[in-house]
């Protein structure tokens, strides 16, 4: 066991100090970053979706369905407890280190192993050779861990800026330039490798991590799974309800409903990843640093909350109303499942939106053990629901998912209520004038749709202009509802909004 080392100046986290300035800097650099990895996803998607078949992606998500949950294992869960961790912190890298290393190592013979059975699972051969070879993967993403860990506990946010992107980008161009040479599914592992290699070269050469520095220690080994192991919990559910999932639906549909599933699911979770990584990304190692003070602690959480409900919730509106006619309209016709299932799946947005405030909090606070509360929430709700709507469809597989993650979410604000000091009214406060008014504009686009034609009946640069049309009206309708039920809440979105613009001329002045 390794004696406790004083820890350089190089693996500190920076001080506390104006905190607020460093996160509103840290989350305009996170936004920026993440505008653009989502706008590479989206158009990534578009292409592929025009090479490739619903048929083609199922077969690569049920190859990957062990390599998604047991990554869970490898990349996240030792991390964060080395975020949060104050002290040792040299030993804590190098034991997170070769703890993932080992772990990753394991994992990745494993799915080798146990590639057959998949193939089994799914009545495919070509299942099981996918599987196969997509099984390194575990390792390659085990080895971004510490590095990204090291990152986020420096509020250095090159990750966001500069690896997210970078690693979107090579997925990408390495999976279109394949798909388009006619290569399938296979183009769809070359570009995940692909992407990782650059992952792994992004992430340590701009950490500066060095994982030999330190010792490896079984105490602290010890301590880090203390703090984590409500987290890998919480990250294994999920990822097991995940597999479930692609299973039920891939052997009661079929491949076309598994891909047509994958990728609703891919572009419902666009917009609300978008949103939420920004904030999660900033809050986690935020919410460490003031958690003792517990006005700051509470005024912080609600703020954090107001904010993310305020943007989430009418993108799930504009989804739900929208969501099928978009995705016929610019992936084809052989994707209409997916566009029904993006449309029952809006929920997922405003449940991760709850979610993701009450799970940085508890883990700030160091009370991760309440999100097993999270957990056992979704694992009593979600397969039950997925079995009992899967005969409805592809719409009844979203409204399942949805409504599994509005219940997560619900149960995650009300166990971090008494750790944040905050009442059920205080929640309500600053939650209820985004949804008073989202709902009519929903009703109100949704008549529109009706009334006036789908956008998917149309050729592709009207129904992309009709489109445009209807979220500004959404939007517009939006604020005016805000400004009619909640002026003190509208006010603060026009101060905020006036604020950007001036900063945004502010820079291209100084630019000039």
């Amino acid at each position: 066991m390794s004696k406790p080392t004083e820890r350089p100046e190089s693996a500190e986290a920076p001080p506390v100090g104006p905190l607020a300035g460093r996160l509103r800097r840290g989350a305009a650099m996170a936004a920026a970053g993440l505008v653009l990895v989502q706008g590479i996803t989206f158009v990534q998607t578009l292409v592929l979706a025009r090479l490739l078949t619903p048929e083609i992606v199922g077969v690569f998500a049920a190859a990957t369905v062990l390599t998604t949950f047991l990554v869970v294992f490898t990349h996240g869960t030792l991390a964060q407890a080395l975020i949060q961790r104050e002290n040792e912190v040299d030993d804590a890298v190098t034991t997170v280190f070769w703890v993932t290393l080992a772990t990753g190592s394991l994992m990745a013979v494993g799915v080798l192993t146990a590639a057959p059975m998949i193939g089994w699972l799914f009545h495919s051969d070509e299942v099981a050779t996918v599987a196969a070879v997509m099984s390194g993967s575990v390792l390659l993403t085990a080895a971004t861990s510490v590095p990204d860990a090291v990152m986020q506990r420096r509020f250095q946010f090159s990750r966001r800026v500069v690896v997210d992107p970078a690693v979107g980008l090579t997925y990408a161009v390495v999976s279109i330039a394949c798909a388009a040479q006619g290569l399938g599914v296979w183009a769809l592992a070359i570009g995940s490798y692909a992407s990782l290699a650059v992952w792994i070269a992004a992430s340590w050469s701009l950490s500066h991590c060095n994982p030999f520095r330190g010792h490896f220690s079984v105490r602290l080994w010890r301590e880090l799974a203390v703090f984590s192991f409500p987290l890998l919990l919480d990250g294994m559910a999920a990822r097991a309800q995940e597999a479930v999932e692609l299973t039920i639906i891939g052997r009661g549909l079929d491949e076309a409903a598994l891909g047509n599933y994958r990728y609703g699911r891919r572009i419902a979770l666009i917009p609300s990843m978008a949103i939420v990584q920004v904030c999660s990304y900033v809050l986690f190692p935020a919410f460490s640093r003031i958690a003792s003070d517990v006005e700051r602690f509470r005024a912080a959480f609600l703020r954090s909350l107001r904010w993310i409900w305020r943007v989430t919730v009418p993108v799930a509106a504009l989804t739900a109303a929208l969501g099928e006619s978009a995705v016929v309209l610019l992936l084809g016709e052989p994707w209409r499942g997916a566009g029904v299932a993006l449309a029952s799946m809006a929920g997922i947005g405003i449940g991760v939106a709850m979610t993701s405030v009450s799970a940085e909090s508890l883990k700030g606070a160091g009370r991760s053990v309440r999100m097993n509360w999270m957990t056992g929430a979704g694992i009593l709700s979600g397969i039950p629901l997925l079995l009992l709507l899967l005969p409805l469809g592809l719409s009844g597989v979203g409204l399942a998912v949805s409504g599994t993650a509005v219940v997560v979410g619900v149960t995650g604000l009300a166990v971090t209520r008494s750790v944040v000091g905050v009442t059920g009214r205080d929640m309500l406060r600053v939650m209820w004038s985004p949804v008073a008014a989202s709902v009519p504009m929903f009703f109100a686009v949704m008549y529109f749709e009706r009334s006036g034609g789908s956008p998917d009946e149309l050729s592709l640069v009207a129904g992309i202009g009709r489109l445009v049309l209807e979220v500004l009206v959404f939007g517009l309708g939006y604020l005016l509802v805000t400004r009619l039920v909640a002026p003190a809440d509208f006010a603060e979105i026009r101060a905020a909004g006036v604020s950007l613009i001036a900063r945004l001329r502010g820079r291209t002045c100084t630019r000039a």
